[in-house]
């Protein structure tokens, strides 16, 4: 028994690690994967640089934004988006 009691300690800080760190990490990805594939046409979102727009067309991994009074439209990459705007 005094053999396997050395090792319980790091057993517990590994599990702390995952239960801490590893596992909200993953879920964190897992959402903001699933935001970015559900994009539609007509979503507000903010980029990861900051910039605000209304999502006007969306292909493979490219999407176009309007942007400003004057509608000016930006390409970005589906990566780039950083969370989908909720409208109250």
């Amino acid at each position: 028994m005094e053999q396997v009691g050395w090792l319980l300690p790091y057993i517990i800080v590994i599990a702390a690690f995952y239960f801490f760190l590893i596992r909200p990490q993953q879920k964190r990805e897992k959402d903001t994967k699933n935001m970015r594939s559900n994009l539609e046409e007509g979503n507000e979102i903010v980029t990861i640089g900051g910039i605000y727009g209304k999502i006007v067309s969306i292909k493979d991994d490219m999407v176009t934004i309007e942007v400003g009074a004057d509608k000016v439209k930006l390409k970005i990459a589906r990566w780039a988006v950083g969370k989908v705007v909720e409208n109250k």
